[in-house]
């Protein structure tokens, strides 16, 4: 089991939109040295939605092949059509991921059973390890904890992350398969309290920024150290709040550029930062002394 902090990882990008190999791997060997427990690439945070299948593709592949084996990789291959969904899982077993992340159907709207066979369809289709990933206010589905309990019963479905942000949610969640599968946060305000109620990690926007603190805050939240968790959480508040005041990974990518990492580029539809809360990101960045 995949444990701690999962960064949701941006693809850099050059002006013209093109995918910056050398950015990207500068940025991996930097969640290598900051204590990183995973990578998560081409999720939502990584544009997965604005890059093309081969392209896709092949950050999968070069991440993997940077890697080498120091760190467990996950990758988004979720789809809104099931025969989309399978193409990309089959893509990222074989060019090596330790699990793949997989984002209910968009868009369709399909029923909780729909949502349980399209998840079924792709476990049943490659043998890999399968993470579900709930996020209702971006697909316009939810899908129901009922319904995770019903696929945690498959063999390869591994844990789910939970971007709701409702803890009361995810304790009954813990409460209910968290003995069977991992229970990852998908929402940076809200992580620490459902590691401490018993979560596995966080799969995280904010450690993209400052993954060594997020990091730390993993180990103290599953560590059940509430004070201590609490200190360093308080002091990420203000920075969990900036990198939302857009869609992601609008300030996210705009963090990592002020800050040096990465050049600007980001792909339409999604824009750059606007100007009218750079202040607040910088600031933010400042509090936390970066």
């Amino acid at each position: 089991m995949i444990t701690g902090s999962i960064v949701a990882l941006v693809t850099p990008m050059h002006a013209d939109g093109s995918v910056d190999w050398t950015s990207l791997e500068r940025l991996l060997e930097l969640h290598i040295a900051s204590g990183t427990s995973a990578i998560g690439v081409v999720g939502t945070t990584g544009e997965s939605s604005t890059l093309s299948v081969p392209e896709h593709c092949e950050v999968i592949k070069h991440c993997v092949s940077h890697i080498n084996h120091r760190v467990p990789i996950v990758a988004g291959t979720g789809a809104n059509s099931t025969r989309e969904a399978i193409i990309l899982t089959e893509a990222a077993a074989e060019a090596g991921v330790d699990a793949c992340l997989l984002v209910t159907p968009y868009y369709n709207r399909p029923t909780q059973n729909g949502l349980y066979e399209h998840h079924k369809a792709v476990a049943e289709a490659v043998k890999i390890p399968q993470i579900l990933y709930n996020v209702p206010g971006r697909t316009c589905i939810d899908m129901l904890n009922s319904t995770v309990q019903r696929l945690a019963g498959l063999d390869n479905i591994v844990g789910i992350k939970d971007a709701t942000g409702d803890v009361e949610r995810g304790r009954d969640l813990i409460e209910c398969v968290g003995q069977q599968i991992a229970i990852y946060s998908g929402d940076d305000p809200t992580s620490m309290e459902l590691m401490l109620a018993g979560g596995h990690g966080s799969i995280s926007v904010t450690a993209n920024i400052v993954p060594d603190r997020v990091a730390q805050l993993c180990r103290l939240s599953m560590a059940g150290d509430r004070q201590a968790a609490t200190a360093l959480n308080n002091t990420l508040v203000a920075l969990n709040e900036a990198l939302f005041v857009e869609a992601n990974p609008i300030p996210i990518k705009w963090a990592l550029y002020n800050k040096g990492l990465i050049e600007a580029g980001i792909r339409l539809p999604l824009t750059p930062l606007d100007e009218q809360y750079r202040e607040q990101v910088v600031a933010a960045m400042e509090a936390v002394g970066i």
